[in-house]
């Protein structure tokens, strides 16, 4: 009887990329979804807010009451850097303590671990994989994220990631580019560019535009043959994103005009304190400018030195620009930052302002949805919707997976079943957040 393996992927699609090089280097061991079949479960965790890190917790002790007896439990990942030692003194069931360094090494660890080695490691440095990583694609067959870089040389001062991810550690143009077309050649079409902060990469390796660099050359790659169709980048930091780099997204004809930009707040006393540029207004135009465009982004509610002034002001802002998605997060106070150190905001008054927040945009996003309704986009479907069977499910090309939405697929002019790829897609109806669509035709 085969190993097997039960791994939970915790957190951003940064993480999940960590797992996916886990995969690879455990590809001996059979997947099971049945955690109680394991012989290995890992849980890679997410330690980033208060949240994340309660979840985290919550899924290695589910694990431990769930998996078999004699299964090795493994903890992977942000929350077992930044806190190994109370892992191992609060759940010392854990077999195997890893942090953000050595995700390629699990099945040395495992080895190490059947002789009787206690493991609880957290790498100097950060893993930043290549070219000739071994890593398993999950949840796709069309579509992979490749991670550019690794650390963050932004000091915002509500975030403890360069505590333990350091500074930009960035992968170089060729390696990128060879994944790219490694991965190509298995048959993805459709990317998914990550880091920490995108905007910023190549420039710890001297290179001010690197995204500029890597857009060029995958478009030159596209003319002499290679089968990429579509493309985009997410998490642009505001201070390191310049209008050539929106200018070579707009101008090429495979990333999508999609716009990722994390903004945490509109008020300039807010932004000052949490250390962050508040410069983007010009980006913002230029980027709603672009033909096609969709624009994301991400609001911080309640930090220390937001009033009720503050507040109002970025309501307003947010009535204003109308953005296409938007990730709202209640502030979360984390040790060793300053803005820890900074006055609290109580917790009733964030939560007060988050529903507000959320009514204001769930009208826009409404209204957004209905304004689809009879407009023929270009789609990915991905194979059945989890919603039913008979449902496919889709996605328009610009979005990234998972967090833009779906298009549920209920009718088709094309005869027989709806293979994985892209599609000319009529948007026919809106039935509460569900958008239905008609396949029109293959492209």
């Amino acid at each position: 009887m085969g190993k097997k393996l039960h791994l939970i992927s915790l957190g951003c699609t940064k993480n999940l990329v960590d797992s996916e090089v886990m995969l690879g280097a455990l590809k001996e061991y059979e997947n099971t979804q049945d955690i109680a079949e394991a012989d290995v479960v890992i849980v890679n965790t997410c330690g980033f807010i208060e949240a994340a890190k309660q979840e985290s917790v919550q899924t290695i002790l589910n694990a431990l009451e769930s998996k078999k007896e004699g299964a090795i439990l493994v903890a992977s990942g942000c929350l077992s850097e930044r806190y190994a030692k109370e892992l191992k003194e609060e759940i010392p069931e854990i077999d195997i303590i890893t942090g953000v360094g050595d995700y390629d090494k699990i099945d040395i660890m495992l080895q190490s671990h059947k002789k009787g080695k206690e493991i609880c490691q957290s790498q100097k440095g950060v893993f930043l994989l290549n070219e000739n990583t071994k890593r398993v694609i999950s949840g796709s067959t069309i579509h992979a994220y490749i991670k550019l870089s690794e650390g963050c040389n932004q000091k915002c001062s509500f975030c403890a990631i360069p505590s333990f991810k350091g500074k930009l550690h960035s992968r170089t143009l060729e390696s990128t580019l060879k994944e790219v077309q490694n991965l190509v050649k298995q048959g993805f079409r459709d990317f998914s560019f990550i880091s920490q902060d995108s905007s910023s990469y190549m420039r710890d390796l001297g290179v001010k535009d690197g995204l500029v660099a890597l857009i060029k050359a995958i478009d030159e790659l596209a003319k002499k043959g290679l089968e990429i169709q579509s493309a985009r980048i997410l998490y642009l930091y505001p201070a390191t994103t310049s209008k050539d780099l929106i200018k070579a997204i707009c101008d090429s004809p495979i990333f999508q005009n999609y716009f990722d930009m994390p903004l945490q707040h509109s008020s300039k006393k807010v932004l000052k304190i949490m250390q962050r540029s508040g410069e983007f207004l010009k980006l913002l135009e230029a980027m709603r400018a672009t033909p096609n465009s969709f624009v994301r982004t991400s609001f911080i509610i309640g930090h220390p030195g937001e009033g009720e002034e503050e507040f109002a002001e970025l309501c307003a802002f947010i009535q204003h620009y109308r953005f296409d998605r938007m990730n709202l997060f209640g502030f979360s106070c984390e040790e060793g930052t300053k803005s820890a150190l900074l006055e609290q905001i109580p917790q009733k008054i964030i939560n007060a302002r988050l529903k507000a927040m959320n009514r204001i945009f769930a009208k826009q996003y409404k209204a957004g949805l209905k304004d689809l309704v009879g407009k023929e986009v270009v789609a990915i479907v991905e194979g059945k919707s989890t919603e039913s069977e008979y449902f496919y499910s889709a996605r328009d090309m610009r979005f990234a997976p998972e967090i833009d939405g779906e298009i549920l697929i209920n009718d088709s002019k094309i005869e027989g079943d709806l293979k994985t790829g892209y599609y000319r897609v009529k948007i026919t109806e809106v039935a509460g957040e569900n958008v239905l669509g008609c396949v029109l035709g293959r492209i």
